[in-house]
């Protein structure tokens, strides 16, 4: 059995932005790069995951036959882990910026 998730549906999938952050931006290209292009990534996938989630729950609800109860399910809990692993680097965010706002200079 099969266990691994796709990269199209990863939770965290612009955190692979942040070690691209020395490559060249292409001619015309406006994406951003670095930590806040990888960050602003990796939430706006979680928050698609969860609008996913929401949509198939609604499904379910109106009883759609197409959207099953496990696909459901499963995509209730890829939103929560994405939500989870956002809330931890948040968490360390602060903790760091108040580390360092605590040092003495």
């Amino acid at each position: 059995m099969d266990l691994r998730i796709s990269s199209s549906t990863a939770p965290l999938t612009g955190a692979g932005l942040a070690r691209r952050a020395a490559a060249p931006q292409a001619a015309g290209g406006n994406n951003e790069v670095g930590f806040s292009g990888a960050l602003k990534g990796a939430l706006q996938s979680v928050s698609a995951a969860q609008n996913r989630a929401t949509d198939l729950q609604t499904e379910v609800q109106m009883e759609n036959p197409s959207v099953s109860l496990e696909e459901t399910m499963v995509a209730i809990q890829k939103a929560q882990i994405g939500f989870q692993a956002t809330l931890h680097v948040r968490n360390r965010m602060v903790q760091a910026y108040t580390d360092i706002m605590n040092m003495q200079v």
